[in-house]
Formats: structure tokens, C-alpha cells, sequence
């Protein structure tokens, strides 16, 4: 029988896909990352409140303090919505510490480590199959008698299969023994859900549909989970693959987090799911690059540009011919709305952007200009693309100004002089004068660092004199061009919350600070254009 018949033959595609998220479990494990309590929680009220993931894997038992107090603190939080069920904690063949220590957290679920390779059983436990399987009834039974329900990791599955398949099958006479009979009652089974991981990233679709056939023929009335990891590049094609023959359930991490090369990621799961397979999740789609963001800023790993749903560029069209083709009828779009996402779509500017992409932003900003103010404006644009120059829609007001020597686009807020101060044991301090609609202010400040001080020193001038609330910092970051040279152009991008709403400037300056000042006073005028505007 051929793949693709084997496939349909053994295709049992679930009317829903349990989706477990292990960011703050398999995701911690990421080179470099280590989530505080108070970052736990966070992301799992996110994870499970508004993202609606199926269940979640927040620790390893027996870590630290930090963990014991960062799964207290989640399962108060899930048992005072309703959801503590949904909360799940890795624990170990241990005698039944593991049992004890999740409980003494007020958890109700363990997902217990056991060997799924005959290797693993023999070389890291040095015990026989034989005497590993009854150390594992022991922790169910016990994990029972203390009222966790118990789901069971085989490690190293994939390999096991490879490898030394019978004594995969060995270990699950064993535990499914009686399971099917109980099918129905699932929540009182001994294991709830059997996971089945390629531990070591190992395997291709075709693999997960040979072995998943055998393991759903074999025990067709269990539930199985399937936990990829991403070292050949395969994590989200394994995991159809896997739902495509059978698993009811999948485990991702946020931005594909994880050991080595990491895991499946939750937005790229999700989307093929639901449009390439019509699979139902739970999830809630615009909420995906909310979080993404989120664990983007706690983990501290920054998510590629290029990143499916979630990149800062994959609703970004580049080519002007991409651009005039949106407007005519939509040829360049596909089910991958950015609206869907909580995004929208963006038209980048540069020497390939072309008229079709000005036109786009031009129309998102409200400018009119006639076609050979238009020719003008992207005469310059494309000037500044073939100098490596960063244009942003922010950008174009001042670029279109400055093209057509617009008097009424001129700046509103302007900075006439500034010094910034640093020396040893003192705080930085400012001293600044501005020009806000034809008037000058002056205003000082000290703070944690040149920059802060600068905008403590705005702030003052905005409380005192103009009685105006100033925006709020959401984002700092600094990049500098290969080469490394140390007159090499700073770039910083600056975003900030005003009004419900998210600005994002960019200044660009051999010095950081000054480049920070550029962007900031960018953000300033936008602001003044808008409210001259209502």
C-alpha cells in the first residue's frame, strides 16, 4: 500500500485538535531563557484566558523555589477561573516526589517522564523494561491516590520506534492494559493521554505516518498527543502529519521556543490546521501576536521578520508590483488576512516599492498629491533606498515636506538646543529647550541613563507648561549595520502607547542617543499633525 493510501486509510481526523502549549516548561529550556514567577503567571493567564490553548505545561517538578512559587502562583490563578484541569506539570519516575511536590502546589495533573527507547531504559536508568514498567504503575497508582490525573511522556518515542519498536510496544500492553474498556470514561483511566515526542527532532512526515498507523492500529482507543521538536526544520510538518494519522493532540511553545532548535510554533500550527486541513482548535487567532510579543520580551529571543503570522514583516509587501495588484482586485492576497491576526497590511517604501506602494501609504495617512508630486516623492524614496536609508510610512509626511517645501507640513515641535550630561557616581542629566507651535520651553531632568533623562526633561516641559500627558515608552531598540566600524549609523526604533493606539518612529544617527532624540521627535509630531487635524 502506498503512503498516500496508507494516509487516507488511516485517517482519523478529530472534529477538534487539543492544543498544549509548553512555553513555560519545553519553551524555558531554550538556550539563554529563564521566565521569573511573576512572568509565569503572566503569560499564562494570557495562554489560557484570552489565547484559549487547550491546556498548558508550566514547570518541571522538583526544579527550584522559583518554579514551586511560580506553579502555586498559575494554579490559584486556573483554579479561581475554572481552569486548573487545564494546568499541567512535568514529573519524574521518582518514588513519588514528583506526586508530592505538585500537589503540595495545588496542582491537579502530572505528565509523567518515562522511557520510550530501550536505549534510554537501559543505559540511563540501567533497569530492564520489566522492572521500568512497574516503577510506573507505581507513580500512577500513587499520583492517583493523591488526585492528579496522570498523562504519560514516552521520551525518545521516535527512536524507540526506530530502533527497538518492541519494546515500545511492550511498555504499552502494560500501561493501556484495561484502558479500552474505560475508553469512555477517560478522565478515570489509569493515563489519560499517552504523548508520544521525537525527543531529539529526528523524524520526517512520512516516519510520524508510518508509526503513528502502527500505534493507533495497535491501540486504537487511546488518546495520543504528539510533542515535535524543529532540528530538521520539520516541527510543524510533523505535527500534521501526526494529526493527519490520528493524534488528537499537539504540544507548540510560543515562537517555536525550545531546546536546540526548538519547537513546533503555536501560530504556524494553528493556521495550517484550520486552513490547509479545516481541523478545529479552540484558539483565538487575533490574540496571536499579542502573545508573541509578550514572550518575545520576557524570553528576550527576538522573533525573525520573516516569522510566519507573527514577523514584524510578513504583512509587508515590498514590490510595487505586489502593490498594485491589492488594488486591483486583490490578486496578492491570500487567507492569511493580517486583520485576522489582530494586524494590518503594510506597503514597505524603498528603491523596488515603486508609485503603487506610496500610493498605499499616502491613502493610509490621508495625503493627496497629484501624480507628479507622487513621481517626485518616489524619486526621492528610491534615492534613499539605493543609500541603504530605512523608510517608514512614519517617514513619508517629512519626506513629502521636504519634497514639496510644504510650509503647512512643517514641524511643530522642535529641539532647539539640549545637553546631556553622564559622569562617574552621578546620575545622567539633561537640559533641554524646545519649541512647541512657536513657542520655547525649557526643562531638566536627571534619570537611569542620557536618554531617560532627556524624556524625563519632555515630560516635565509637557506636565508643567502645556498640562499634556506624554506618550508611554512600549519599545527601545538599537541596531547598528554590519562591519562594525565605530562611526557605523545607529539605528533606533522607538515605539510608544498614546491614546490607546501604538506609534513607532525611527531616527537614524551616528550617535544612539542622538538617533533616540530623532525618533522621539518624530513621534512628537505626528501626534501634533493629529490633533491639529481634529
Amino acid at each position: 500500500m502506498g503512503t498516500a493510501q496508507q494516509v487516507n486509510s488511516y485517517k482519523r481526523m478529530a472534529p477538534l485538535v487539543e492544543i498544549m502549549d509548553s512555553t513555560l516548561r519545553d519553551g524555558e529550556q531554550t538556550n539563554g531563557v529563564s521566565f521569573l514567577p511573576h512572568e509565569k503567571l503572566v503569560m499564562a493567564r494570557k495562554l489560557l484566558h484570552e489565547v484559549n490553548v487547550d491546556r498548558i505545561e508550566v514547570a518541571s517538578a522538583r526544579v527550584s523555589d522559583g518554579e514551586r512559587e511560580a506553579v502555586s502562583m498559575i494554579c490559584r490563578y486556573a483554579a479561581q477561573i475554572g481552569k486548573l484541569d487545564r494546568v499541567e506539570v512535568l514529573g519524574f519516575v521518582d518514588g513519588g516526589k514528583s506526586v508530592d511536590w505538585i500537589v503540595s502546589c495545588g496542582g491537579k495533573t502530572i505528565n509523567l517522564l518515562a522511557k520510550g527507547s530501550l536505549k534510554h531504559c537501559i543505559n540511563q536508568l540501567h533497569k530492564t523494561p520489566e522492572e521500568h514498567i512497574a516503577d510506573i504503575i507505581k507513580e500512577v497508582d500513587y499520583a492517583h491516590r493523591q488526585g492528579l490525573s496522570v498523562n504519560l511522556y514516552l521520551e525518545d518515542w521516535s527512536n524507540g520506534m526506530k530502533d527497538s519498536p518492541e519494546y515500545v510496544y511492550q511498555l504499552m500492553d502494560a500501561l493501556v492494559k484495561g484502558q479500552g474498556a474505560r475508553s469512555k470514561e477517560q478522565d478515570n483511566a489509569p493515563i489519560k493521554r499517552f504523548m508520544l515526542p521525537d525527543t531529539l527532532g529526528v523524524m520526517n512526515p512520512l516516519q510520524v505516518v508510518e508509526y503513528f498507523r502502527k500505534m493507533m492500529k495497535r491501540y486504537p482507543q487511546v488518546h495520543f498527543d504528539f510533542h515535535a521538536h524543529n532540528d530538521y526544520d520539520l516541527a510543524v510538518s510533523n505535527s500534521l502529519a501526526a494529526v493527519l494519522s490520528g493524534a488528537k493532540g499537539l504540544h507548540v511553545t510560543v515562537n517555536g521556543l525550545g531546546e536546540r532548535c526548538g519547537n513546533a510554533p503555536l501560530a504556524s500550527v494553528q493556521v495550517i490546521l484550520k486552513d490547509q486541513f479545516h481541523a478545529k482548535t479552540h484558539i483565538n487567532e487575533d490574540q496571536l501576536n499579542d502573545i508573541s510579543r509578550m514572550v518575545e520580551s520576557f524570553s528576550g529571543i527576538a522573533v525573525a521578520p520573516n516569522q510566519p503570522i507573527v514577523g514584524e514583516n510578513v504583512f509587508t509587501q515590498v514590490a510595487g508590483v505586489h502593490a498594485d495588484g491589492d488594488s486591483k482586485d486583490q490578486l496578492y492576497y491570500n487567507e492569511l488576512m493580517p486583520e485576522r491576526f489582530g494586524r494590518k497590511r503594510e506597503y514597505a517604501l524603498g528603491k523596488q516599492s515603486g508609485r503603487a506602494n506610496i500610493a498605499k501609504n499616502l491613502e493610509e495617512l490621508g495625503l493627496e498629491l497629484t501624480p507628479e508630486q507622487t513621481r517626485r516623492v518616489t524619486q526621492r524614496i528610491t534615492e534613499l533606498g539605493d543609500k541603504k536609508e530605512i523608510v517608514t510610512q512614519e517617514d513619508l509626511p517629512y519626506i513629502v515636506s521636504d519634497v514639496l517645501k510644504h510650509d503647512g507640513s512643517e514641524d511643530k515641535v522642535k529641539l532647539i538646543s539640549y545637553v546631556v550630561s553622564t559622569a562617574y557616581g552621578l546620575k545622567p542629566g539633561a537640559n533641554i529647550k524646545v519649541e512647541i507651535n512657536g513657542k520655547q520651553y525649557d526643562g531638566s531632568a536627571v534619570g537611569d541613563g542620557q536618554y531617560d533623562a532627556f524624556v524625563k526633561a519632555l515630560r516635565y516641559i509637557y506636565k508643567k507648561y502645556l498640562d499634556r500627558t506624554f506618550p508611554i515608552l512600549a519599545n527601545y531598540q538599537v541596531s547598528i549595520p554590519p562591519g562594525g566600524r565605530t562611526d557605523a549609523l545607529v539605528q533606533t526604533v522607538i515605539s510608544w502607547h498614546h491614546e490607546g493606539g501604538l506609534l513607532r518612529t525611527r531616527g537614524l544617527d551616528a550617535d544612539q542617543t542622538e538617533a533616540a532624540i530623532k525618533a522621539t521627535f518624530k513621534m512628537l509630531n505626528i501626534i501634533e499633525n493629529e490633533q491639529k487635524k481634529q
